[in-house]
């Protein structure tokens, strides 16, 4: 496949999946929501993979949803395109969770709204020290997704996640790091050798002992994800209808705070 949106290559055991729209911080539109998927799947059926890392050009790792995007669905009522992207980002989550091999993500700068719910999807968090993740979903009048409250509340507990959630605050590596999100903490220009350095540690095991511990981690943690991701999908699309939403999109692209009526 001819990838647009994303860079995917694989070389010495290593598939490197890159984020490639840095002219709008890497946010999912439906293409590249699909290339990822794609992408994902290369990595599995694979025999040559052993390891997926995940990673992005520019200075933000993504803002989560395209909010140029966003804008133009608003404008153009054309709704249905933003609920595609909600069910594509939940796949792509639950593609990285059930991926039978040891899945690692770079990220610097700001890692938001799907975005930020992707990376507790993966197995290991390698983050610059600039790095922050954001629930940035109430300042536009929704709620997360790309199994977002399912698996945050798993990895921190539901007060801190719905806390997150609820206040859209900024989360920076060190304190995600505590929180437990975060597998390691480096300076940016450390980013590349701190992952040589994972990766080197995890081609020492079998391949088969990670297809087993994630087969486990699933059936002891997620199996009850496919049923959280349809009431996920049915209030996003119920949220992405009302005045709310429109109100939070405009408001980012008119550089001043939302004005929310609760309709």
């Amino acid at each position: 496949m001819t990838y647009k949106t994303i860079q995917y290559k694989v070389e010495e055991q290593i598939a490197r999946l890159t984020l490639c729209r840095p002219e709008v911080s890497n946010g999912f539109n439906i293409p590249m929501c699909e290339e990822i998927l794609e992408a994902i799947g290369a990595a599995a059926a694979s025999a040559e993979v052993a390891i997926l890392v995940i990673q992005a050009e520019g200075a933000v790792f993504s803002v989560g949803g395209d909010l140029v995007e966003m804008k133009r669905a608003v404008d153009e009522e054309d709704i249905g395109s933003l609920v595609q992207i909600a069910e594509l980002v939940n796949q792509i989550s639950l593609a990285l969770k059930k991926l039978p091999k040891p899945v690692i993500m770079l990220t610097d700068g700001a890692v938001a709204g799907a975005a930020a719910n992707m990376a507790v999807a993966v197995d290991f968090v390698l983050a610059s020290d600039k790095t922050k993740f954001i629930q940035a979903f109430v300042g536009v009048g929704l709620a997360p997704d790309a199994g977002g409250l399912f698996l945050l509340s798993r990895s921190i507990g539901a007060t801190r996640a719905s806390q997150l959630a609820m206040t859209g605050e900024s989360l920076t590596a060190e304190k995600a790091q505590e929180y437990g999100l975060v597998y390691r903490v480096v300076e940016k220009e450390n980013l590349p050798k701190a992952c040589r350095q994972l990766i080197k540690r995890l081609l020492r095991h079998s391949p088969h002992s990670y297809r087993a511990i994630k087969e486990l981690m699933w059936k002891s943690e997620f199996e009850q994800w496919e049923d959280y991701a349809q009431l996920e999908l049915a209030l996003q699309r119920k949220l992405a209808f009302k005045d709310d939403f429109k109100e939070g999109v405009r408001a980012h692209f008119e550089r001043r705070r939302p004005h929310f009526t609760g309709k």
